[in-house]
C-alpha cells in the first residue's frame, strides 16, 4: 500500500503523525526505506585504475617514430646533398655553407632538455603535434630558400622543431606499453632510426640529383600524414598531482576532466582527501638559459674546431663558456625548487648509468661511422654511391637485431643484453685493426670489413634499446625531460666523437690507413667504456631474470 507523504512542503520534517500507535521509541532512528541490499554510496572518488597496455600502442609507436625517422633521414640526406647546395650558392664561403649543417646540430643539442621539460609541462601530445607542424613548415622554408641566410634560418627552425618532437616521441610511446614490452618498443624505435640511416644516402643522392630542394620538400607530405594520424591516435592522458607538497602525482586517463575533489567537510570529521589537479610546475628560465649556453657553446666548439683550429681563440672561448655555464647550471639546479633538470632524475636507478653509457657509445658510434666513410672514399677510392652501399650492412643488421631485441633482452635481462651489445660493438673496430688492409676489392671488403659492420649492427641493435628504455624508469611527469637528457647524450657523444676522431687522426682532411687505425683504437676504448656502463646497469627486471 502506498503511504502518502506526511512532510510539509519544503520543511524537511514530519507535519503529522501516522495513524495508529507507534511502537518505536522516540529516540529510534527513522529506518532507511531502501532495500537492505542497496549499497550506501561512497562520496569519496574512486581511485584511478592502473592503466594497462594501450590497444593502439603499435599505431602510437608508428606515429611517434615518424619524428625519429625524419630527424635522422634529414641529417644524413642533407650531408649527401651538401655539395649540390654549395654549387647553388657559389658566392658563399665554405665557412658560411657549413652552417647549413651545423646550425641544425647545435640548436638540436642545445634545446633537447628545455624542450622536453616544456613538453612535460604543457602536454606531450600538443608539443609533438606543434613540433611536427613546425618541422614541416621549416622544411618548406628550406626548400624555398632564395639565399643562404634564409636557408640557415630555416635550418635553425628545423633544429628547434626536432628538439621538441624527438624526446617527446619516445615519452609518448613508452607509457602505452607494458614494462615487459618496452625494450621491444624501443627496439622498433631504434630500427626506424636504422632504416632512416641506411636509406639516407640513397634518398639524399637521388633527390639531390633532381634538385637539392627536394631533400627538404619531401618532408612536407610525411609531416602532414603524421599530424593527421596523431590527432586521431595519440593519447590525451597527462600527469596530474596532488596539491600537497611532496606527494607523488597520479595519472588519469582523461586529461580533459575537471579536477576531482573530496568533500571538504566530512560528517565524521575525517581528513579531506588531497585535490588532484593537472601538474602545474614553476618555470626555470635561468636554469634553461644555463642549459642552452652550456650545451650550445660546447657543441659549437666541437663542431667548429676542425675548421677554426683546436687551439684557436674562438674554439677555446666557446669551450670555456660552455664549461663555466655547465658549472653554474649544476649549482643552480641544486638550489631551485623546480629546476629545468631535476637532480632527482639522476637518483633513479639505472638512469644515470644509461645517460653516461649512451654518451660513450655515441662517441664510438660517430667515430666508427666517419672512419668507415673515410676508409671507403679515401683509402679504397669508392664513389659516393658505392660507399653508401658498402656501409649499408651496418644499419640493415641494426634493423634485424632491433626487431628481435625485446625477446633477447627478456631472455638475458637488461644488463646482460646491454653488455652483449657493447662487447659486439667494441669488437667491430678491433676486427678492422686486425683485418682491414689497403685493398678495397670485393674479397678484402667481405673478409676484412663486412664482419665488423655486422658486429657493429648487432651491438647497436642490442645496446640502444636497453639504454633508451631507461627513460621508462622515470616518473610519468619526467618522461620527456628524461628522454631529452638521453637524446642530449646521443647528440653530445656524436659531436664529441667526430671532433675526437679528427684530433686522433692528426687533423688530416683525408686520413690514411695508419691514421684510421688510431681512430679505431679510440672507438674501441669508448665502446669498452659503454660496456662497463652496461655491466653496472641494473633494474628490478634484471634481478628477476637472475632469479630465473
Amino acid at each position: 500500500m502506498k503511504i502518502p507523504s506526511t512532510k510539509a512542503e519544503g520543511s524537511g520534517v514530519s507535519s503529522a503523525p501516522l495513524p495508529g500507535p507507534d511502537p518505536r521509541p522516540e529516540s529510534d532512528p527513522v529506518p532507511d526505506p531502501r532495500p537492505e541490499s542497496d549499497p550506501v554510496p561512497d562520496p569519496r572518488p574512486e581511485p584511478d585504475p592502473v592503466p594497462g597496455p594501450d590497444p593502439r600502442r603499435w599505431l602510437i609507436l608508428a606515429v611517434a617514430s615518424t619524428a625519429q625517422f625524419l630527424a635522422v633521414l634529414d641529417l644524413i640526406a642533407v650531408n649527401i646533398a651538401f655539395p649540390a647546395i654549395g654549387a647553388d650558392f657559389r658566392s658563399a664561403s665554405t665557412a658560411g655553407l657549413s652552417w647549413v649543417l651545423n646550425a641544425y646540430t647545435i640548436v638540436l643539442a642545445a634545446l633537447l632538455v628545455p624542450a622536453g621539460r616544456l613538453a612535460d609541462e604543457t602536454g606531450r601530445r600538443r608539443s609533438f603535434l606543434l613540433g611536427m607542424a613546425l618541422f614541416g613548415l621549416a622544411s618548406v622554408g628550406c626548400g624555398a630558400a632564395p639565399d643562404l641566410g634564409w636557408l640557415i634560418a630555416a635550418r635553425v627552425m628545423q633544429g628547434v622543431a626536432a628538439a621538441v618532437v624527438v624526446p617527446t616521441s619516445l615519452s609518448l610511446a613508452l607509457p602505452a606499453f607494458a614494462p615487459r614490452e618496452q625494450a621491444t618498443a624501443v627496439g622498433v624505435w631504434t630500427a626506424v632510426s636504422a632504416v632512416a640511416a641506411s636509406s639516407g644516402p640513397v634518398v639524399g643522392g637521388l633527390l639531390a640529383a633532381l634538385d637539392w630542394r627536394w631533400v627538404f620538400l619531401i618532408n612536407a607530405p610525411v609531416v602532414l600524414g603524421a599530424v593527421v594520424a596523431g590527432l586521431r591516435l595519440l593519447p590525451r592522458a597527462e600527469p596530474v598531482r596532488t596539491e600537497n607538497a611532496g606527494t607523488e602525482p597520479v595519472r588519469t586517463e582523461n586529461a580533459g576532466t575537471e579536477p576531482v575533489r573530496a568533500e571538504s567537510a566530512r560528517a565524521d570529521g575525517a581528513r579531506a582527501e588531497p585535490v588532484r589537479t593537472r601538474a602545474v610546475r614553476r618555470l626555470d628560465p635561468l636554469g634553461t638559459l644555463w642549459v642552452l649556453v652550456a650545451t650550445g657553446s660546447l657543441t659549437t666548439a666541437c663542431v667548429q674546431a676542425p675548421e677554426w683550429g683546436y687551439a684557436a681563440p674562438a674554439t677555446l672561448a666557446f669551450l670555456g663558456v660552455g664549461v663555466v655555464a655547465g658549472a653554474l647550471c649544476a649549482a643552480h639546479v641544486r638550489r631551485h625548487p623546480d629546476p629545468v633538470v631535476d637532480p632527482a632524475l639522476f637518483r633513479t636507478r639505472g638512469f644515470t648509468t644509461a645517460a653516461l653509457g649512451l654518451l660513450s657509445y655515441f662517441l664510438a658510434y660517430s667515430a666508427i661511422l666517419l672512419a668507415a666513410t673515410w676508409m671507403f672514399s679515401g683509402v679504397w677510392g669508392y664513389s659516393t654511391r658505392r660507399a653508401g652501399l658498402a656501409v649499408a650492412p651496418w644499419p640493415l643488421t641494426v634493423l634485424v637485431v632491433s626487431a628481435l631485441s625485446g625477446r633477447i633482452v627478456r631472455a638475458l635481462g637488461e644488463r646482460r643484453g646491454a653488455v652483449l651489445g657493447a662487447v659486439a660493438f667494441t669488437a667491430a673496430p678491433l676486427w678492422w685493426l686486425v683485418a682491414a688492409g689497403p685493398s678495397g676489392d670485393g674479397a678484402h671488403y667481405a673478409a676484412g670489413f663486412l664482419p665488423g659492420l655486422v658486429l657493429a649492427g648487432i651491438g647497436a641493435g642490442l645496446y640502444q634499446p636497453v639504454m633508451f628504455a631507461a627513460a621508462g624508469l622515470l616518473p610519468a611527469r619526467r618522461l620527456s625531460v628524461g628522454s631529452g637528457v638521453l637524446m642530449m647524450s646521443r647528440q653530445g657523444g656524436t659531436a664529441l666523437g667526430v671532433a675526437a676522431l679528427v684530433v686522433v687522426t692528426g687533423g688530416a682532411r683525408q686520413p690514411g690507413l695508419g691514421e684510421l687505425r688510431a681512430g679505431w683504437v679510440f672507438a674501441a676504448v669508448a665502446a669498452a667504456v659503454a660496456a662497463l656502463a652496461g655491466a653496472v646497469f641494473r633494474t628490478a627486471d634484471d634481478k628477476a631474470a637472475r632469479r630465473h
